[in-house]
């Protein structure tokens, strides 16, 4: 769904609903961003109460209800009700494989794990995105596109019903590293936030990814149509990004493994400013494409790789709730880039608002570079 809603869902806003308003059509990124963000905090906190398999499972139950209110939506309004549902199936089910994956894994294949997991993912994003955008051009902007959503999701939730609990292993791990001393959620949020050096720098990377994110996903589309591509070169523009991200981060989250995490993190981060900033300056089919695989390169390094993080960190009986902690900042970057981008492009237009964007992913690298310690254990070691 959100594969598919990236090459689409911005353009039905203009072209079916009627929006003029850049704020107006981003209020369906912002929807999702917000229950997505707070989906991942429910999301661990529970998976380290109840089990991860049972918040997967409900996760997957209000996923398929995205796509028929899409379908159906009579108004602009029911979308964005529609984007807040699957930010709520994000958060659940995408924080517990994140979560199962580094429970299953060692230390020293973590980033490994992770990236497989998030390759599978933006793959899928990316592939969708390029059909959709292509299904759409031959038929119309809906149904059609939204009934592969519908498909997926079902297929999804029935693959879910295969899975088995990885607490176990959790068990296992800890026995191994040892007891800590009990937590409060609510030290364990202050260390995640702002506390703690390393989870600090991994959290606000986060949001500024997201926050960049945000802005490709609801207002670069308009942006390319609005420089005179139709709607298969927005789809191929839409696939581009996301297909690099998954595919890169097979590779990114094994070399995390073998030089660290901190170098991967920032060298990401100035990339994705530099695509982004470059959007404006040089237009044309040719040169975007060559900004979105930067784009989508830079974030491969960078997503898997924060999640790393957290897990080198935080103590495993607490990793699950750590890494909702985590990933409810991330993914309130979405809500951030599109309010930014929103208001920054109905004021002073869409250039602004991305360099704008491109100028606070820059920030960001700074403070990575200058608060974010190297937190692999064997590089560390070696160092």
């Amino acid at each position: 769904m959100v594969g598919l809603e990236r090459a689409v869902l911005p353009l039905l806003g203009e072209s079916e609903f009627g929006l003029g308003s850049r704020t107006a059509i981003l209020a369906f990124v912002a929807s999702f961003g917000a229950t997505k963000a707070l989906a991942n905090l429910a999301a661990g906190a529970l998976a380290d109460r109840a089990g991860r398999r049972p918040v997967l499972l409900w996760g997957w139950l209000i996923g398929l209800l995205v796509p028929v209110i899409v379908i159906a939506a009579p108004t602009w309004g029911w979308i964005v009700f529609a984007n807040a549902l699957l930010g709520v199936n994000q958060g659940l089910c995408w924080s517990t494989t994140v979560i199962m994956k580094v429970d299953l894994v060692g230390p020293a294949r973590r980033g490994l794990a992770l990236g497989v997991n998030e390759f599978a993912g933006y793959i899928a994003v990316g592939l969708a995105a390029f059909v959709g955008a292509q299904v759409a051009a031959t038929t119309s902007l809906r149904p059609e596109p939204f009934a592969l959503g519908a498909i997926v999701a079902a297929i999804g939730a029935l693959l879910s019903l295969l899975t088995r609990d990885t607490a176990p292993h959790v068990r296992v791990e800890t026995i191994e590293v040892g007891a800590t001393a009990p937590t409060t959620f609510r030290d364990l949020f202050a260390d995640v936030s702002w506390r703690r050096p390393a989870l600090f720098s991994a959290s606000q990377a986060g949001l500024a990814n997201n926050l960049n994110d945000g802005v490709a996903w609801g207002l670069l589309p308009l942006f390319f149509m609005d420089g005179g591509l139709g709607l298969h070169e927005v789809g191929i523009l839409a696939a581009v990004y996301p297909g690099v991200w998954g595919l890169g981060q097979i590779a990114s989250g094994a070399l995390s493994d073998k030089i660290g995490r901190r170098p991967l993190i920032a060298t990401g981060m100035v990339m994705q400013a530099c695509a982004l900033a470059a959007l404006v300056p040089f237009a044309g089919f040719g040169p975007w494409v060559v900004a979105m695989i930067t784009l989508g390169l830079g974030t491969a390094f960078v997503y898997p790789t924060l999640l790393a993080v957290i897990a080198d960190v935080v103590h495993p009986s607490h990793r699950a709730t750590a890494t909702g902690i985590y990933r409810f900042w991330r993914d309130a970057g979405y809500v951030a880039g599109a309010l930014l981008a929103g208001a920054i492009a109905d004021r002073l237009g869409a250039r602004w608002a991305i360099e704008a964007v491109a100028a606070l992913t820059l920030a960001s690298a700074i403070i990575v570079l200058l608060r974010l310690p190297e937190t692999h254990r064997t590089v560390r070691r070696i160092a």
